[in-house]
């Protein structure tokens, strides 16, 4: 495997989490066809409980990436919005 050089800790988290979600669609769409097999689901569990994490420790340091990961739950404002989002330029 190559050695990734990233520029900052947030390009190498959006990575990990690009990789991570790849893995969930894949083994989604697997499972679309074979429903029994427990060992993907296994896998599909074991990789989405990853990425939620992966997705949650991103939005803690530097947002939200989706809305389902935006937490208004102790705050009042509305937030979404007011940081620039990776393709915006807030990866550098």
């Amino acid at each position: 495997m190559m050695n990734m050089h990233f520029a900052n800790e947030q390009e190498k988290m959006l990575h990990d989490i690009n990789l991570l979600s790849f893995v969930v669609v894949e083994l989604n769409l697997y499972l679309d066809t074979h429903p029994d097999d427990r060992n993907a689901m296994e896998y599909f569990n074991h990789y989405n409980r990853m990425t939620n994490q992966a997705k949650k420790e991103y939005s803690a340091k530097y947002g939200p990436l989706t809305i389902s990961c935006a937490d208004t739950s102790e705050c009042s404002d509305w937030k979404w919005a007011l940081s620039p989002m990776p393709w915006e330029g807030g990866c550098k």
